[in-house]
């Protein structure tokens, strides 16, 4: 690690550390493992304006995350001696600190100053390279930076700086001969002083050349042309920052190699209403089909902190030996029930249980495996309460056997009281709940009638219902111009007593076949449409 000029300060020894990390140029999907693995051990994360949510999610609970509000060289919410001075002070304040910067922290991202003031402190570092936009964004335009049959050399250069100041700075008359592509970032603003320097430095005008703003997110919008004509074609088409400019023969492979528009799902946003805990495997598949996911998460789980209710806890757990069975309806309730176990100490009774461990779906019954427990009988069925009984009754006799059943505090009462009518005696634990965070209800209603929000996302009852009750009468009327999404059947029935009807219900409870039957849906309008458009043509 180098530092500067002169004598290094020594080290300070106060368990503090500075971690430099490049978070990518957009999709959270390109942060390194390393980035991960740092995010999900911090204490404290500085993060610039453009940092995706998803990957401040990684973030351990009651971590420090702290907006510096850099976005680019737009006038930052805090100044660089002002962010410096904070990685100083948290880690002097023995914390483990990550610097979340876009794209890669020494590509124009001044990790080196950053860097540099963590050395005259005494303050160990780490930098973490990221993903950069200058290659990213473009090869997620279709457009390589280097490709043998058109371009054998790249370079990449900032256009932020005032143009007089940045053609003596930045060599164009050398660049316009010497490389074959030629990426610019930053230059957005400066866009039309920027190409005329370097027609001027003998780039010929009909050179091809594109902007792709947004890059590598499913809002991402790409304007190709000669290099001549591209500020008139940015202008036109309402591209701005952040952005990155490419110049050279490369840009003609894009009519080929496009491929981000051609996502199902492209550049439509999707309401996810799911748990912030829960919502990773949504977003992820939404984003997979070229969607862009806009969390609104509209519960929270949380543990129960009542004495009466961690009592009923403690007192099933400590007889966990007298149960035939124990039944879990969710993933969620697996997890919260190992959190308690472990929190009591008496998790090493997993392994040696005499009773059944009984799951509903393959997720619940992984989450299951992992927490320890011994899997006997998996549901095979809708992934419903009402399948999962039918085959319970099917496969053995429930009379006179001992049933837990771990579940939230709005649990339906389907398997319990299906079970005692069989027979069983039917304990029921609430080992987590469901809160209803804080949200922004006038956002929401906006974003309906605005017709922003076109696809609507809906993974349990709880969703619904909080959903419903921050509408006014204009946006529940904009609902009905939604395309709507139900996780299962148990959800669907929420929103048709809500009063809307969803479009989408997969077979199986599945963010996956939920994501498979928006496709197939969206897919099924915009055939519709092609056909209502050719029959008006001919008639």
């Amino acid at each position: 690690m180098s530092g500067g000029h002169g004598s290094r300060p020594p080290l300070r020894v106060t368990g503090g550390r500075v971690f430099l990390v490049g978070a990518g140029p957009g999709d959270p999907g390109l942060i390194t493992v390393r980035g991960v693995e740092l995010l999900g051990r911090a204490e404290v994360v500085l993060y610039d304006e453009l940092t995706s949510a998803e990957l401040l999610l990684l973030a351990p609970d009651g971590a420090l995350l702290i907006n510096v509000g850099k976005r680019g060289h737009a006038h930052p919410t805090r100044t660089q001696d002002e962010i410096n001075a904070l990685l100083v002070e948290h880690a002097l304040a023995g914390k483990r600190v990550v610097r979340l910067k876009g794209g890669d922290p020494f590509v124009f991202g001044r990790g080196g100053e950053e860097a540099s003031a963590c050395v005259e402190a005494g303050i160990p570092f780490e930098v973490v390279p990221g993903v950069s936009s200058a290659v990213a964004a473009l090869a997620y335009a279709g457009i390589p930076v280097t490709d043998r049959r058109h371009a054998a050399s790249f370079a990449v250069v900032t256009g932020h700086k005032d143009p007089t100041r940045a053609a003596r700075q930045t060599r164009w008359h050398e660049l316009a001969s010497a490389v074959d592509t030629l990426v610019i970032l930053m230059g957005m603003r400066n866009l039309p002083e920027l190409v005329e320097r370097m027609i001027e430095s003998g780039k010929a005008p009909e050179t091809p050349a594109a902007a792709v703003m947004d890059g590598t997110l499913p809002e991402q919008q790409v304007v190709v042309s000669t290099l001549a004509a591209l500020p008139r074609r940015v202008a036109d088409a309402g591209l701005g920052a952040p952005a990155a400019v490419v110049v050279g023969d490369v840009v003609s492979l894009r009519d080929q190699l496009a491929w981000r528009e051609t996502m199902p799902l492209h550049g439509m946003r999707v309401l996810v209403t799911r748990a912030s805990l829960q919502s990773g495997e949504l977003t992820s598949a939404l984003r997979d089909a070229g969607a862009t996911p806009v969390l609104m998460p509209l519960i929270e789980l949380v543990a129960p902190s009542d004495r009466e209710t961690l009592a009923e806890i403690n007192a099933a757990l400590d007889h966990l030996e007298r149960y035939d069975a124990l039944l879990f309806g969710s993933s969620n309730a697996v997890r919260f029930f190992a959190d308690h176990a472990r929190a009591a100490g008496v998790d090493a009774k997993f392994a040696k249980l005499g009773g059944h461990v009984l799951c509903i779906g393959a997720k619940t019954a992984r989450a299951a495996l992992d927490a320890g427990l011994p899997i006997h009988f998996v549901a095979s069925g809708r992934g419903d309460a009402e399948s999962m009984l039918r085959e319970i009754l099917q496969t053995m006799s429930p009379e006179g056997r001992q049933v837990l059943i771990p579940r939230s505090d709005i649990g339906r009462n389907v398997l319990p009281d299906g079970l005692r009518e069989a027979g069983a005696r039917v304990d029921t634990i609430q080992v987590y709940r469901n809160v209803r965070p804080a949200v922004d209800g006038a956002e929401l209603c906006r974003d309906l009638v605005s017709e922003s929000l076109p696809v609507l996302t809906f993974t349990s009852p709880s969703t619904v219902n909080h959903f419903s009750d921050l509408l006014d009468e204009s946006a529940r009327a904009a609902v009905s111009r939604c395309t709507i999404a139900a996780i299962g059947s148990t959800t669907a029935r929420a929103l048709h007593e809500a009063g809307f009807a969803p479009d989408v219900v997969p077979e199986r409870p599945d963010v996956n076949e939920l994501v498979h039957g928006l496709v197939a849906h969206v897919a099924a309008l915009r055939q519709e449409s092609r056909e209502q458009e050719e029959q008006e043509e001919e008639t």
